[in-house]
């Protein structure tokens, strides 16, 4: 990696191919990728000045080939440091401390059904779990619960596993993640115990998705889907299922390669590239009522 602010997209093309080559969680792909990359390359494609310009000709290039949304090469406008996952964290940071945690929103509507916005994302679990945990035992008192991931960009796993042990009775077996790094698989389950109070797995329980909703907040939807355990209203998710890790190959470029793959354990498959199909299809924007009036009908049968 360069520390010197001066773009040679020969460099940032290497430094790209060397990282997809080792880390990209489908290897056929990477190899595929990196020929198509210095190929450009030699041709010219990228001799560009700016490092904007760049990443989005990057960009263009590593999803070509399986539309994977979470291979990217990023532009960051202020310079970020040079550790693994740094320019990620420094971005979201801002947006934590705006957002109470990643809980912006907490309403009660008409009936007792409540409404509680996870937006913009699902933070780290070390920053959020105090706010996710105040919002979610708030709501435990409702009658039916409308999850908002309308605006939601993705987040932590296992902020996921939080939030759905507030959603479930028992502890539950929610995904299943593949990592290339020594070929192996790890599951994900609900939490036995929860600070606070629980909402349950019996009561109404309906998300909102948008075009929009993306990675972490996807596998959340599509989770509670799965079990049986949420109505999804909304529009259809964006498709982004591989987890990925940055790093850091220019000061202001930071190559996003998905590491990993999600197994639901009832499908057996994910949303990569097809995103969570609602169960009720309607605009973003009507969402929020069509699932108030299926939950006051719910409740009034």
């Amino acid at each position: 990696m360069t520390t010197s602010t001066e773009l040679r997209p020969p460099h940032v093309i290497d430094e790209t191919v060397r990282l997809l080559t080792e880390q990209y969680v489908f290897p056929e792909i990477a190899e595929q990728l990196a020929g198509l990359l210095q190929r450009r390359l030699t041709d010219g494609a990228y001799d560009v000045d700016g490092a904007e310009e760049l990443a989005r000709l990057v960009t263009a290039d590593l999803q070509s080939i399986n539309g994977d949304l979470h291979l990217s090469l990023k532009y960051h406008a202020d310079p970020v440091p040079p550790k693994e996952g740094a320019a990620v964290l420094e971005s979201i940071r801002r947006e934590f401390d705006t957002s109470l945690g990643g809980a912006p929103r907490v309403e009660l509507l008409d009936g007792g059904v409540a409404v509680l916005e996870l937006a913009p994302m699902l933070f780290p679990l070390e920053w959020t779990a105090e706010a996710l945990s105040a919002a979610l035992t708030l709501v435990s008192r409702a009658q039916a619960l409308i999850v908002d991931l309308r605006s939601n960009r993705g987040g932590d796993p296992d902020t996921v596993a939080f939030v759905c042990s507030y959603l479930l009775d028992k502890r539950t077996h929610l995904n299943t993640m593949y990592w290339r790094a020594g070929d192996r698989s790890e599951q994900s389950w609900s939490l036995p115990h929860v600070p606070g109070a629980r909402f349950g797995g019996s009561k109404p329980l309906y998300v909102l998705s948008s075009d929009a909703t993306f990675s972490a907040a996807e596998e959340l939807a599509y989770d509670l889907q799965q079990l049986g355990r949420a109505v999804v209203v909304g529009e259809r998710t964006r498709g982004g299922a591989h987890p990925r890790k940055g790093w850091t190959v220019h000061p202001h470029l930071e190559a996003s390669i998905p590491t990993g793959r999600a197994i639901n354990p009832v499908s057996g498959t994910n949303w990569e590239g097809v995103g969570v199909q609602p169960d009720v299809p309607c605009a973003a924007a009507d969402s929020l009522d069509h699932a108030h009036k299926l939950a006051l009908a719910q409740l009034a049968g």
